[in-house]
This record gives structure tokens, sequence and C-alpha cells, in this order.
């Protein structure tokens, strides 16, 4: 039985939480990074007796695009699958509903989901320092609960109810596109690292707004902090989801 991490982690919330799943099973695992533009997914294979952890935060309440295109190209070949987003502590909508779907059309077998809390990509006032000791405590008690239904062959043939919606909400456009200020020495680590090649090599300034998918990868991987968002866009965009984001939210199971 192998295991593998299959995660689109742009900012490194999304990788705490598989993490902390992963090792309270005690296994290593194969990591399959979705933010990498340049890795041909469809040369991936899983077997029947693999145990996949898909995870990706969740983006207005769905599944980050060249996520949903990278695992749509995986074959899971009847491997059994976790499925998990990770969401800033507002909502996450339609986001378990559609991996459920995607994860099942690539060949995969979905035994159970997560919804998890990390820190808000780009509000870091909201679930600030999660996944937290508490969080990690949590997460490794489903852990062992999901393992055990693995285990144990009637239980894992159920299927988890999963919360959610079909058809899914509207998918929203980027509304934050960071830019970079007078710092940005042009080493071209951003455009590198963008999960969805937004940023053009011959002009690190700005990002393709039709591209962008407000990840903040490039603003969290630019050594010199030269990429920033709009601030007065962040703080209207903050104080509208005060109110959703005002009560600390919990991890949920779904076996």
């Amino acid at each position: 039985m192998n295991v593998s991490q299959i995660i689109f982690s742009p900012t490194g919330g999304t990788k705490q939480v598989t993490d902390t799943i992963i090792t309270a099973w005690g296994m290593s695992a194969r990591e399959i990074d979705l933010t990498c533009a340049e890795t041909d997914y469809s040369a991936l294979s899983l077997e029947k007796d693999d145990i996949a952890v898909i995870a990706v935060p969740s983006y207005g309440g769905r599944v980050p695009a060249p996520a949903a295109q990278r695992i749509s190209k995986i074959h899971g070949n009847q491997a059994q699958c976790v499925i998990v987003c990770v969401y800033g502590n507002r909502a996450y909508e339609d986001t378990l509903t559609e991996m459920h779907d995607i994860a099942e059309k690539s060949g995969f077998r979905v035994v159970a989901a997560i919804a998890a809390i990390a820190e808000h990509s780009i509000m870091h006032q909201y679930a600030t320092g999660r996944p937290d000791t508490k969080d990690k405590q949590e997460l490794q008690d489903f852990a062992k609960k999901i393992l055990e239904k693995i285990n144990d062959s009637a239980a894992g043939a159920s299927t988890p109810q999963i919360p959610g919606n079909r058809p899914y909400r509207k998918a929203g456009g980027a509304g934050l596109v960071p830019k970079a200020d007078s710092k940005c020495t042009r080493c071209g680590l951003c455009a590198k690292n963008c999960p969805s090649q937004a940023i053009n090599k011959e002009n690190l300034k700005t990002a393709d707004s039709k591209k962008c998918i407000s990840c903040m990868r490039c603003v969290a991987k630019c050594p010199q902090s030269a990429r920033k968002v709009n601030g007065a866009m962040v703080s209207a965009a903050a104080f509208a989801m005060k109110k959703a984001c005002s009560t600390r939210k919990e991890n949920e199971l779904y076996l």
C-alpha cells in the first residue's frame, strides 16, 4: 500500500493540513505538486491498493481551476482517496462536492472527506496561526478514523455524504491581482512559481488578470517582498467578510 499526497498548496496552508494527516498514519508519501504547470499529469498513475490524499484550498467555494484540470488528468485506477479542502474560516460551499466529482471521474474511490481551516492567504487576520495545536490534534484523530475505515473492507466500500450543490456555485474571477513595486529585482521567481502561468517573464511587474487566480504564490515566493495586492481592496474585502469570519470554524470529517 503506497500513499500519494496530491496537493495544490500555493502558500503552504493546505500542505500543513495534509502533512498532519499523513504523519498520523506513520507512512511516507509520494508528493504530487499540483502547483507545477510543467508536469505531465496524464503520465501519473496509482494502483488499486494505493491511498491518495487529494487536497486543495477553497477559492470562492470552488476548486481552483488549475488544480481541477490537473487532478482530472491523473489515473486513479480505483485507488482509495481522501479529499481535503482547506479554507480561511469563511466557508467552503461546493468545494468538497466538486472535488468528489473530479476524483471519481479520474478513477479514484472517495472514502472520506475533510474540510479544514488554515490561515487566510490574503487576509491574514482571519484564522491566524491555523492549523493550530487543537486543529492538528483533531486532524490526527480524523486520520486514525479514516485509516480504520480503509482497513475495514466492509466499511471502506461506503461513500461519505458530502455537503455541497450541483450545479456548483458560479466561479468568481481574480479579484486581487498582485503587482510588483520598486523592490523587484527581476529575479523571475514569481513567474517560475506561478501555478496558472499568469506572469510574463518579460513583464514581471504585473500579472494577467484573466489567468491569475489570486493564490498569492508569487507574494509568498518573492525574496524581496516586492509583490503586493492593493491595500484598499484587501481592506474592503476583509470588512465584507468580517461577520462570516468572526466565529471560529471547526474542522469537519465525512466518513
